[in-house]
């Protein structure tokens, strides 16, 4: 059968789609011009989904297609890394299968893999003998605040069209020049809400980088933050004032667990207001379509820093309206990774770092410049990178900046619209290998390699010695 004639089964895409949208069965076969009984066949597979119905979907819900594809930043690969511990290795399964499991029941994926977090998670509080209290008290909840946020904004694929909508109502509102936004937003505050804004000493600020004062109306920003963070900061506090009703709803309309992650959650959603004031959706867009997405023109023209300009990237999302689906993460000189965010694939590892062979890590050699990098992960997908160092200032102390590393990336077959790939060969290019993390990666002679695969047995030769310093059996 030729490719052209190849038949589409998104059974499980569709089932997700319509679990994402709120809608029913029988919904969303009206809308489709279908009876129920036949989208419960495409819904199980037992139909194929026709050129036709694609096109339906995409009118019927202002979609692009490409939300469709295969390529899922949780799902499979996800489950994968789920199965590949020791105490399944005795079931066989297989990646296809799990792809399969993840396709057909998106949401017991999904089930599964919450619950191998939880117990992993239960393991760790187990050896810090947080079940040993001498008070009888329960122990703490399982999921981490941080956790659950991560997986809801990955699960958004970290766009929030409501935030969008009142960033661009604030914008308009305030007539204001993009390259000089801090006066207009502080006049904004002063204005609306007699809010004035104060740069303190650091010794004042008492370790906060930025503090509101509710009983005299004062915003105070810290004097070590960068002019572009300052102003992230103004603009912070503007999004409180001008939608915290809609952050509350928004809020609340996720059922947050608990009051901290609530909390947390509140806080990420005006951050992510707060990056939309400063950066407009289409402007900021039309920028980086017509630079080759240049972060660093772009970002010079808005007046933002090189990780605020990589993060706000990864939320070019709008139906209609897309950008090129970026990931991004943020890397200290451990490895420790402090953000991840995708807009579409995201080729690393949920409950592990980044693969030593991707040349994120190389960044902290090279300060301050840009260096590119193509990977193949284990499923053969191809992956355009950058990355780049930048620099935290804590605010305490001088000195205490911290040196970070920002990766980006995006699917191969979007670097031709991209400034840095300018001169690549996209259709032969010379691809490094990489794998999740090597606890589940069973790529077999990986000289960087810090441990044998969970569900691979070690396999250590006296008299010979293997390229890879974790040699194991093949199964």
């Amino acid at each position: 059968m030729s490719t052209n004639d190849k038949k589409l089964f998104l059974g499980g895409r569709l089932k997700r789609l319509r679990r994402d949208l709120g809608v029913t069965q029988s919904r969303m076969a009206e809308d489709l011009g279908v009876s129920p009984s036949y989208f419960n066949l495409l819904e199980r597979n037992q139909r194929p989904v026709t050129a036709q119905i694609l096109l339906r979907l995409a009118d019927a819900y202002d979609l692009d297609l490409r939300s469709l594809s295969a390529d899922d930043p949780g799902g499979g690969a996800s489950l994968e890394e789920v199965l590949a511990d020791k105490m399944f290795a005795d079931l066989g399964v297989n990646r296809h299968e799990s792809a399969e499991v993840a396709e057909l029941s998106p949401a017991f994926a999904e089930a599964m893999t919450r619950l191998y977090r939880a117990y992993l998670d239960r393991g760790r509080l187990i050896d810090l003998g947080a079940f040993e209290r001498p008070d009888g008290t329960a122990a703490a909840s399982t999921t981490s605040p941080t956790d659950w946020v991560r997986d809801l904004v990955s699960a958004q694929r970290n766009h929030f069209a409501e935030l969008e909508t009142v960033a661009e109502r604030i914008v308009a509102a305030m007539k204001a020049d993009p390259q000089d936004l801090g006066p207009a937003v502080r006049a904004r505050l002063l204005e609306q809400f007699g809010v004035q804004t104060r740069v303190m000493p650091v010794e004042t600020m008492a370790g906060s980088l930025r503090r509101y004062d509710h009983h005299r109306k004062r915003l105070m920003v810290s004097e070590t933050l960068a002019p572009a963070s300052r102003i992230f900061a103004v603009c912070y506090q503007l999004g409180l004032m001008e939608a915290g009703e809609t952050l509350t709803t928004l809020t609340d309309r996720f059922q947050a667990p608990d009051r901290a992650t609530r909390q947390l959650l509140k806080v990420f959603l005006d951050n992510y207001l707060a990056a939309a004031i400063m950066t407009p959706y289409e402007p900021f867009l039309a920028a980086m379509e017509a630079s080759g997405y240049d972060i660093e023109r772009v970002r010079s023209r808005f007046g933002i820093s090189y990780e605020q300009a990589a993060q706000r990237l990864t939320t070019l999302s709008r139906p209609g309206s897309r950008g090129v689906p970026f990931f991004m993460m943020r890397l200290d000189a451990a490895g420790n990774i402090s953000k991840r965010f995708a807009a579409g694939p995201f080729p690393f590892s949920r409950f592990g770092g980044a693969c030593p062979r991707w040349n994120v890590h190389d960044s902290f050699k090279t300060p301050g410049r840009i260096i590119t990098q193509v990977i193949e992960t284990p499923d053969r997908e191809r992956y355009f990178t950058l990355s780049r160092t930048v620099r935290r200032v804590s605010g305490l102390q001088a000195g205490l900046e911290d040196e970070l590393v920002i990766g980006l990336g995006c699917e191969l077959k979007y670097a031709g619209k991209l400034v840095y790939a300018r001169g690549l060969d996209i259709t032969a290019p010379l691809a490094v290998e990489i794998g999740p993390s090597c606890r589940i990666c069973e790529r077999p002679a990986c000289p960087q390699r810090a441990a044998a695969p969970i569900n691979r047995t070690l396999l250590v030769e006296e008299n010979s010695k293997a390229v890879s310093p974790f040699p194991f059996a093949a199964f």
